[in-house]
């Protein structure tokens, strides 16, 4: 389970925020979209019908009528829209709101996405934390930030370890090499699809910066997955 985030802690969410959003969502529902929708993504919560495309327009629009004057006030609106969500979309802009004070970002937010992964479980949610919101974080504190992805790549949640693994996907050059050789290592043996779908993308995105690294990584560990060795060396 997650650590242990208070809401309380985080003081009131923006309910006209919380409000817009979902009567936003409501509006711009289709549900002839909706059980499609839910279908691809093999989700238990339902879906409204709402595109990406219409989703994200609306919630620029919310997020700009409705600010959030403090940190604490927009951690708690980020939580209200996750934990009380019915609908996938509504995690979806909680995710979006995620990113909307770059100023706040800051590493005690990680219990907070800590949270957001274990509790969102699929890999929807998970790609987007760990690529958009833990990466640049490991990239500007990581003294902070390295060690809790190395606990993660040996947690027993396959989705920890699946951030662990992908975090670094939009480091390029700034890549911790060590980092993501250690991660990939701790999961070469796990069969879990997730698992082995993300350390061959980890390498392959890897590979667009730096090709002999990643195929000398590759020949040295004849331990990787079919799936990750093929991920990794797709444009090789």
């Amino acid at each position: 389970m997650p650590r242990s985030v208070s809401q309380a802690a985080y003081g009131v969410p923006v309910d006209g925020l919380v409000t817009a959003v979902r009567q936003g969502l409501a509006a711009a529902a289709d549900p002839a979209k909706a059980p499609e929708m839910q279908r691809y993504m093999k989700s238990e919560m339902p879906f409204l019908g709402v595109a990406k495309p219409e989703r994200a327009k609306l919630a620029r629009a919310v997020f700009a009528r409705h600010p959030c004057t403090s940190r604490d006030e927009w951690v708690a609106t980020v939580l209200t829209l996750w934990r009380e969500a019915e609908y996938r979309e509504e995690r979806y802009v909680a995710l979006d709101l995620t990113g909307r004070y770059p100023k706040w970002q800051d590493p005690t937010l990680l219990p907070v996405y800590d949270e957001l992964v274990v509790t969102g479980a699929w890999w929807d949610y998970v790609d987007d934390i760990a690529s958009r919101r833990i990466g640049p974080l490991l990239r500007a504190y990581p003294e902070d930030v390295e060690p809790v992805m190395r606990t993660w790549s040996t947690d027993p949640d396959r989705w920890r370890r699946r951030v662990s693994v992908i975090c670094q996907l939009g480091a390029k050059t700034a890549t911790d090499l060590d980092l993501l050789a250690d991660t990939v290592e701790a999961n070469i043996t796990d069969p879990d699809f997730f698992l082995r779908k993300a350390i061959g993308w980890a390498l392959r995105q890897h590979a667009r910066v730096d090709p002999g690294w990643v195929r000398a990584f590759v020949d040295a560990h004849p331990g990787l997955s079919p799936l990750s060795r093929s991920e990794a060396l797709k444009h090789l």
